[in-house]
């Protein structure tokens, strides 16, 4: 995917969350609005039910006038022209609250103008049994005689509580928008990082390649010279170059390979391959590399066939055996054994070796990753060998294993899907 591509794919998303979040926002806010003229409304038709029932039994008639007038947000004034008491009122306050629903705390006093002094005033807790009493502030209003007033202290609270929903909501997707911009900044970070590792790892690499192939050349024909052959010294000194100029090479060609494969899937060139056949040329090169080396295959048969690569099953049984033989302190003794069980064909690589630590044997797979052991300093390498042949297992979706032997050493075994009947 082109990086402009992906770039708009992020400012696309990003946009779009961003839009559902605002809407999001907007949509509480307006739910926030109706509520709080549901519970006007609500608090008016009981106030003026309040009102009704003081007049009831009294000389004086229900004015035309709405009585009930909102104050403010939380506060409202009933004009009654009539002369009654604390405690009918909040009986007819708490009746008419409860029956219409309005189930929050609520304060009211009762004034009397003409003393220009609250008469009474008190707190209804309606969530608690004992109602709390204070002396509430409540400004006095102009051109009223007899009037009561009633105030929600806990109006906004009881108002949110009411929108659980919409306010779960939002923050759900106040959430999801700060996982999606952490998500695509570390995705960009790492984007960043990848392509600044595997350009250093492509320049070094190729800076290191053509010094080396000139160091190669001229020490391949240099060792071949009649005075250098006369030699003794300066033949070993001019075979050493070559040898580890020759590792080098392949240690850069290894560079090259995985940062390859990590930019661009590896392509397998897939052919019918006889296992026991190619292992037995890949135990022949060992052999020339560690003469001293024993090894041994164990098959019930040698017509085992796979479709697979077979330059890169040869690079990874090499890398096997030859892991196998640079980690032991004691004269190397391999046995390969190979076997079809349960519609697998199961390749056993059984080393005499130092083993691995139970709590690193999972990690040896691992790029770059190198066990801390004995042999660690003898032994050079970037920790590529077995993570190559990790990738090569995973892109044929064949199993990998390692696992410490009884006595000494370690078997790493493969596991490859096999369908054919043993031959």
């Amino acid at each position: 995917m082109k990086v402009n591509k992906l770039n708009s794919i992020i400012l696309l998303g990003l946009i779009a969350i961003i839009g559902i979040l605002a809407a999001q926002l907007l949509w509480t806010k307006e739910a926030f609005t109706l509520e709080q003229k549901k519970l006007s409304q609500k608090t008016h038709i009981a106030l003026l039910e309040v009102a009704k029932k003081l007049y009831q039994g009294s000389s004086n008639e229900l004015p035309v006038q709405n009585p009930v007038q909102k104050i403010a947000n939380d506060y409202y004034v009933v004009n009654v022209e009539n002369d009654f008491e604390p405690d009918v009122l909040e009986y007819y306050l708490k009746t008419e609250f409860k029956k219409i629903n309005i189930t929050t705390d609520f304060e009211f006093a009762m004034y009397n103008c003409q003393s220009d002094e609250m008469v009474y005033g008190k707190q209804i807790a309606l969530s608690d049994k004992e109602n709390s009493k204070q002396a509430a502030y409540f400004p006095k209003q102009k051109n009223l005689v007899y009037y009561f007033a009633v105030r929600f202290p806990n109006e906004t609270s009881y108002l949110v509580s009411s929108m659980r929903f919409w306010l779960v909501l939002s923050l759900a997707l106040i959430l999801i928008l700060l996982i999606y911009v952490y998500s695509i900044f570390t995705l960009l970070q790492q984007k960043k990082y990848s392509e600044l590792q595997r350009d250093f790892v492509n320049n070094m690499t190729h800076e290191f390649k053509t010094p080396l192939s000139s160091i190669l050349i001229a020490s391949k024909y240099l060792i071949d010279q009649k005075l250098i052959k006369d030699n003794k010294k300066l033949h070993t000194y001019t075979d050493i170059i070559i040898q580890q100029s020759t590792k080098l090479n392949s240690h850069v060609e290894k560079f090259l390979s995985i940062a390859k494969n990590d930019h661009t899937p590896l392509a397998l060139q897939l052919e019918h391959v006889f296992v026991v056949a190619l292992i037995e040329e890949t135990i022949a090169n060992i052999r020339l590399k560690y003469p001293e080396t024993t090894l041994t295959i164990e098959s019930d048969s040698s017509r085992y066939e796979i479709e697979t690569d077979a330059f890169h099953l040869t690079n990874l049984v090499y890398n096997l055996l030859d892991n196998a033989v640079k980690y032991c302190v004691d004269k190397p003794e391999i046995i390969i054994r190979i076997a079809a069980v349960n519609k697998f064909l199961k390749i056993e690589f059984i080393d005499n070796g130092i083993g691995i630590s139970p709590q690193y044997i999972s990690y040896i797979f691992d790029k770059f990753y190198q066990v801390k052991n004995e042999k660690s300093n003898e032994v050079n390498g970037f920790g590529l060998g077995l993570y190559y042949v990790k990738e090569i297992c995973t892109i044929q979706n064949w199993k990998i294993s390692a696992r410490n032997n009884a006595t000494k050493g370690i078997t790493i075994t493969l596991s490859i899907p096999y369908k054919n009947e043993k031959k």
